[in-house]
Parts: C-alpha cells; sequence; structure tokens
C-alpha cells in the first residue's frame, strides 16, 4: 500500500458512474422506477449489493486502503436513451481518497442488474464505468 501516514484527514468524496443496456424486452416490464425479477426487485436489490461493495472496496482490490465510509448513496434511473445509469456517492473524512470505492460501487451494482435481469435476456451490456468527480486530497476532478 502506499503510505499515507504523514496525511492530514480531510473530507474526500467521489462520485462514479456505471451505464447497462439492457434492451426494450426488459425495459417494457418496467414499471415506475423498477423492474421486477424472478429474483426480486432489480434496482433496489442493485442498492444495496453497490453499498455493500464500496464497503468492501478494500476486499476486493488489493493494496486499497480500508476505509471507513462515512456515506454511501446510489441512484439508479433510464436515462433519454433507455440505458440504466447508475451513480454511486461516497464520502469520508480520511487521508485517501475514496475513487475506489465509488468505481466498486457502481460496478457491483452493474453487475447485479446484469444477475438478477439474465433470466430474461442474454444481450443485456454493461457500456462504461467511469469515475464522474472527485474532491480533497492533492487536487479535485470533475469529468467534462
Amino acid at each position: 500500500m502506499v503510505d499515507v501516514s504523514p496525511k492530514i484527514p480531510s473530507l474526500r468524496t467521489a462520485t462514479a458512474q456505471a451505464k447497462v443496456r439492457l434492451g426494450e424486452p426488459i425495459l417494457g416490464q418496467l414499471v415506475g422506477n423498477e423492474i421486477i425479477s424472478k429474483k426480486g426487485p432489480v434496482f433496489q436489490t442493485a442498492i444495496i449489493a453497490g453499498t455493500m461493495a464500496a464497503k468492501r472496496t478494500s476486499d476486493l482490490i488489493p493494496f486499497c486502503h480500508p476505509i471507513g465510509l462515512e456515506d454511501c448513496k446510489l441512484r439508479i434511473y433510464i436515462d433519454e436513451d433507455r440505458l440504466v445509469v447508475i451513480e454511486c456517492s461516497v464520502r469520508v473524512s480520511a487521508k485517501t481518497g475514496v475513487e475506489m470505492e465509488a468505481l466498486t460501487g457502481a460496478s457491483v451494482a452493474a453487475l447485479t442488474v446484469y444477475d438478477m435481469c439474465k433470466a430474461m435476456s442474454h444481450e443485456i451490456v454493461i457500456l462504461e464505468t467511469k469515475l464522474l468527480e472527485k474532491t480533497g486530497g492533492k487536487s479535485d476532478f470533475h469529468a467534462s
């Protein structure tokens, strides 16, 4: 791991996004802002999975510092291109950033959507996962 002992704790935030193309056969089953699969409510379950993953990032990604997240929020919606958009925002006061926690949360939420919908179609595509913004530390980042 990188030695962060000389650093002073500061507020660190990060937001990551994943996009999933489900296709119209699955999106046709959308009621309100939820799809119910044989396994249960897809987006609600993905939010829980993403939160759990963000909290356990250091167990999944080698050399990540274990961080006690102080906040983790996931939001899932359908955009104008009919893609499932998953946004994971995290925050903590710490000596190291939380980009990996946000990216892990969004990624695992996307994988959960795939898993819960795969019985309806195998043409699901996880298109991208990317960092949208991060604050704190040496510099801030905002995707253009």
